[in-house]
């Protein structure tokens, strides 16, 4: 497929993470745009950027869709995980953030497996970063929810997932619903651990990032 679509590989070293940069095809540098972080999953860890195009958002975007966001999928070294290159991960979408025409106040996070794991906990060490965030399938950890209570959060999982189990997602919502958080909470009946591939093709999704900003963002 003829792509119109730009990627950058980290070749300068301007952080500590490689990572593929997506331009929508209207791109244009007299406005600012929505930002998206994709964190992908274990398997698509290493140094082989085109490994990203595999999977998750990338993925998409390589098969053709087109987005009004800029998108940032930083690649996590092959025996590392995102949690332990948390801060890298911020520092990169600073650097983006500076070196782009991005609209701070709607950057949005989300990751699958591995990714959705560090969805919820980099969200839960920069509360005040993201505008919204989407976990898929990932574990995060209900005793800090209240960090994250304020961002809106859709999150899915697949029913029969038996690798990262479906309580996990579960027991996030449930301790975000005590502390009254506006979360939404995706079941798929007959998904097994795969199921970003049917949420990234979900319209619904980005339609509903745009709907939120951070309205104090400086």
């Amino acid at each position: 497929m003829q792509q119109s679509y730009v990627y950058k590989s980290n070749v300068h070293k301007e952080s500590d993470l490689d990572y593929l940069l997506y331009f929508p095809k209207d791109y244009d540098k007299n406005r600012n745009w929505p930002l998206i972080v994709c964190l992908h999953g274990a398997d698509e860890r290493g140094n082989n950027i085109d490994q990203l195009k595999a999977a998750g958002l990338p993925k998409e975007i390589e098969e053709g869709m087109n987005l009004p966001f800029i998108v940032l999928s930083p690649q996590c070294p092959k025996t590392s995980f995102w949690i332990k290159e948390s801060d890298f991960v911020i520092d990169l979408i600073d650097f983006i953030a500076l070196s782009y025409c991005v609209d701070i106040k709607r950057i949005y996070l989300t990751g699958y497996s591995m990714g959705g794991n560090g969805t919820w906990y980099i969200s839960m060490m920069h509360p005040d970063k993201f505008a919204a965030i989407a976990p898929i399938c990932g574990e995060g950890n209900p005793n800090l929810a209240k960090f994250i209570s304020h961002i809106p959060i859709w999150t899915f999982h697949g029913a029969k997932d038996k690798i990262v189990k479906l309580h996990e997602t579960e027991e996030m919502v449930s301790s975000l619903n005590k502390y009254g958080a506006k979360v939404s909470f995706t079941i798929y009946p007959v998904g097994h651990h795969n199921v970003w591939e049917e949420t990234y093709r979900n319209i619904d999704l980005y339609k509903w990032f745009l709907e939120h900003s951070i309205l104090s963002a400086t």
